[in-house]
């Protein structure tokens, strides 16, 4: 027997038949209800839509850089891969999602100069 643990998979797997499935590492600090509730809202927002599914997991993509959520990043990469996303389009994403970032932290000390009446330049 391996002492190797699961991967840890903060969001449910997407089983074959597109029913959400909680990964068995996961989840395990929150209360069961909390959690159906939550795998039944996931299941919801990757239901066919506006958006189709390649267009879903590069907003995840995003969203994983965003929040720093590593796990997220990994299995949402590989769905888009799935769903037929290309390498450059994936790198478009992780691109604009940089750009976003950048000027979140420009926003910011835009926003403490003005604050703190200190202009460095």
């Amino acid at each position: 027997m391996s002492d190797e643990k699961a991967p840890h998979q903060p969001f449910p797997q997407d089983d074959e038949d597109g029913t959400a499935q909680p990964a068995s590492t996961s989840y395990s600090m929150v209360d069961p209800r909390f959690r159906q509730a939550y795998f039944h809202f996931y299941k919801e927002t990757y239901k066919p839509s506006a958006l189709d599914r390649k267009t879903k997991e590069f907003v995840a993509i995003a969203a994983s850089l965003a929040f720093k959520c590593q796990g997220c990043i990994e299995g949402h990469i590989k769905k888009a891969l799935k769903y037929g996303a290309t390498r450059e389009e994936i790198s478009e994403t992780i691109a604009i999602t940089m750009g976003v970032g950048a000027a979140a932290v420009v926003d910011l000390t835009d926003i403490a100069a003005d604050n703190t009446k200190i202009k460095l330049f």
